[in-house]
Order: structure tokens, then C-alpha cells, then sequence
């Protein structure tokens, strides 16, 4: 049954609204260790191996390293999507995923979001994963890369879309973010994953796309050199190009790199 929901409770619901929310940047800037500004518990989806930043970090974590095991977190993330009767996100998926998790209130009960940790990582494992269907055997039996990336682009964009769909808590997806020069010679930032569907549609799914990067602070040091800083980038109409939006409308162009409190902007009054 679909019901009508009221303004009123559109508004109420607003108050406690939760983000989804990518950050891009190059590698090295500091992404993973974001997780160092939540002052509430988060579940850390650890799938690069590259936890080394924040070790030193009292977060929970749980590493995935096959696209199934990414698929199962998702479903119990998600819940069940009620479109679907068998199949990835059904019911007997659910199931399935608290018996190899846990209930997903005893699980994910205690944490305010989950970080997914990265894309770039998830779509190859999901790649591997594609090309080993039997869909992507011709005739022949010999390996049909194009219907593999077809596979790959459906199964991450219906992943990302449960995700999406998750009222409870906040979803932070991480990606490279790289620059990449066409046949013409033109260059642009582009988030990196295998498949350019993942790229180009992913950011209408996410109400914000952060990109971190290091800008000029307008100081110098003692050399005379400029002083650079991080910072996070949230909407299109910057210098560089970044791929960066603000669905929410309450973030400044540039805000401080600490996702804590961007989070906490987003859902200001």
C-alpha cells in the first residue's frame, strides 16, 4: 500500500533527515581519514586494505572483499526493496544477510552512518565478479568484455540506488577522483571506476558530491612559497572543475575538511 505523506510530516522528517553523500579526491588527501571527525559511532566498509590512516582510530570496521560479501552488506544496510520478489534486496536476500550478520538492529543498530570506503575499489571487485557470469560467454564460450561492463554498470547502480533509499542512517561513499585527458586533448576530473555509467549517474543519486583538494591559502612561508590547505569543494561552479554539488543548499562553496561538521550544517535548521 502507498500512502500519501503529509507536509507536515515531510517537514517533521526533514529535522532528522539522513545525507548520502560522496567524497571524491586523489589519492593521499585524506578521505579515509574523515573518519576521525564523527563523534558518533560509524561502521567503517573497509574494501581498499588501506586503513593504515586510521589505525589509531576507535571505529569499527568490516572488510569486504568480494562483490557478494558487498552486496549482502548493502542488503542489510538497505533493507528489503520491495519492488524486487527474488533476487539481490529480496526478502530471502535479507534473510540470508542477518543470518550471516546478525539482525540488522543488533548490527547496525548503534551507528549513525556507514562509510563505504571506496567505489573505486567496489567496482572492481564487482568487474571480477561480472566477468565470471555466464552471460558474458558468447557463442563460442570466449569472454564478451562489452556484455560484462553492462552486467557491471546494472549491479553497481542498483546497489547504489538501495543504499539510497536508507532512511536510518548517513551514507558516505568514498572514490579516487583523477584527471583524465581525452582523444582531443581535453581534460576533466572524473571519479575513477570501471565503467563510465557509475561515473556519470552516480552524482544524481547522492544529495552531495565532496571533492577534497588543496587550495592556496593566500600566505606564504619564509621561501616565499604558497601555503596550501585542505579543503572540501561542494558545488560545479568552481575554477577547477571539480564534479561537486549541494543538493541540500546550506553548505558555503568551500567548507572546512572536517565531514563532521558538514554533516551538521546540512542538517541545520
Amino acid at each position: 500500500m502507498v500512502e500519501i505523506i503529509t507536509a507536515e510530516a515531510r517537514i517533521a522528517e526533514a529535522k532528522n533527515a539522513k545525507t548520502k553523500l560522496l567524497l571524491q579526491g586523489v589519492p593521499g588527501i585524506g578521505k579515509t581519514s574523515q573518519l576521525k571527525t564523527f563523534k558518533e559511532p560509524w561502521l567503517f566498509i573497509d574494501m581498499e586494505g588501506g586503513d593504515m590512516a586510521v589505525m589509531d582510530t576507535a571505529v569499527d570496521s568490516l572488510r569486504i572483499r568480494t562483490w557478494e560479501d558487498a552486496l549482502d552488506i548493502a542488503c542489510l544496510v538497505g533493507g528489503v526493496d520491495p519492488s524486487v520478489s527474488s533476487g539481490d534486496f529480496s526478502n530471502e536476500h535479507f534473510e540470508r544477510a542477518e543470518a550471516k550478520y546478525g539482525k540488522r538492529e543488533k548490527v547496525l543498530g548503534k551507528y549513525s552512518g556507514i562509510f563505504f570506503d571506496s567505489l573505486t575499489v567496489m567496482s572492481r571487485l564487482c568487474l571480477k565478479w561480472a566477468f565470471d557470469q555466464p552471460e558474458c560467454l558468447n557463442k563460442q564460450g570466449v569472454l564478451d568484455k562489452r556484455a560484462g561492463y553492462g552486467i557491471l554498470a546494472s549491479s553497481m547502480m542498483k546497489l547504489l540506488t538501495h543504499c539510497q533509499h536508507t532512511r536510518d542512517k548517513h551514507i558516505v561513499f568514498v572514490s579516487i577522483l583523477e584527471w583524465v585527458v581525452d582523444d582531443y586533448g581535453r581534460g576533466a576530473w572524473v571519479m575513477q571506476a570501471e565503467g563510465a555509467k557509475i561515473a556519470r549517474e552516480l552524482p544524481g543519486i547522492v544529495d552531495v558530491c565532496l571533492v577534497m583538494a588543496m587550495e592556496k591559502t593566500g600566505q606564504k612561508d619564509a621561501n616565499g612559497a604558497d601555503i596550501m590547505a585542505r579543503c572540501m569543494f561542494t558545488n560545479a561552479d568552481n575554477e577547477y572543475g571539480y564534479p561537486a554539488k549541494d543538493r541540500s543548499g546550506k553548505l558555503d562553496a568551500k567548507e572546512a575538511p572536517d565531514l563532521q561538521k558538514i554533516l551538521n550544517k546540512i542538517q541545520s535548521k
